[in-house]
């Protein structure tokens, strides 16, 4: 999956149905409004509510920091 990636625009998060920003270095989506991670796998995205990983402080701000760039 890529930044330009028309899918992009029409995946949300299946916990509160917002949009979902690109990790390009760890395959994966955020949601920063909940602090969760949904990993894409073989170029899949996993989006069951089961498959996201709540992100600690730390590991957020790291992120959020990426993402403003």
């Amino acid at each position: 999956m890529e930044p330009d990636d028309p899918l992009l625009r029409i995946l949300a998060c299946p916990l509160d149905k917002g949009p979902l920003t690109l990790l390009l270095s760890e395959d994966a989506l955020y949601n920063p409004r909940l602090r969760r991670r949904y990993p894409i796998v073989d170029g899949i995205p996993q989006l069951l509510p089961s498959s996201g990983v709540r992100v600690c402080d730390d590991e957020h701000a790291r992120i959020s920091l990426r993402i403003d760039r």
